[in-house]
């Protein structure tokens, strides 16, 4: 099964929302869709940014990429309910390294 990246920077939280709500939303929302391999927070230049890496089914190689795509929207829209987002990153894992889609 290919395995995929996403990487969501988050610029702030919306009121009423606990730091941990962003990432158990994330892992929630693209668990309905994927297996969630890991899933971890790092911040780059000071920015938190979520990194979840996850399984899709294989296909064909565009179905898989178009996949990824669509589910990484959907958990950022469903981390938009807790957060406010920057930019969205997808990468899949080609021969050993992470190259975008």
């Amino acid at each position: 099964m290919p395995s995929f990246q996403t990487r969501l920077k988050i610029t702030g939280l919306r009121p009423g929302n606990p730091p941990e709500a962003v990432m158990d939303t994330a892992v929630e929302a693209l668990g309905t869709r994927h297996h969630v391999e890991a899933h971890q927070l790092q911040l780059a230049g000071g920015v938190p940014l979520l990194n979840l890496r996850f399984l899709v089914d294989a296909t064909e190689y565009n179905g898989e990429n178009r996949q990824a795509l669509e589910s990484a929207a959907m958990m950022r829209d469903a981390v938009e309910n807790v957060a406010l987002t920057g930019s969205l990153t997808v990468l899949r894992r080609n021969r050993g390294r992470w190259s975008p889609v």
